[in-house]
């Protein structure tokens, strides 16, 4: 059962793209950001491929953000470990 309000305690970078998340109830994840990015279509999103910039990441009341909240994601998708691009590019015309 998922908690009524969850937050992230720490994050570490793991790996390019990959940043390990613990939350408050100790569960942990580790999400690999680099398929989000990769498949979208606006370029401030792309621009997060930059590993320099994309390391820039921080912890600010319990959320995962970068730059002035330019890129951040709902803390339940993080928990559930589910950042994906539900749109097609059929959609998009």
């Amino acid at each position: 059962m998922t908690p009524a309000v969850i937050n992230i305690v720490s994050a570490e970078q793991v790996g390019d793209f990959r940043i390990r998340l613990r939350f408050d109830d100790g569960v942990e994840q580790t999400v690999d950001f680099k398929p989000f990015l990769t498949h979208a279509l606006h370029p401030d999103i792309l621009a997060w491929l930059d590993p320099v910039r994309f390391a820039a990441f921080r912890l600010e009341y319990g959320e995962l953000v970068w730059g002035d909240y330019d890129l951040c994601f709902p803390v339940i998708d993080l928990y559930r470990n589910q950042i994906e691009h539900h749109a097609s590019l059929d959609s998009v015309a």
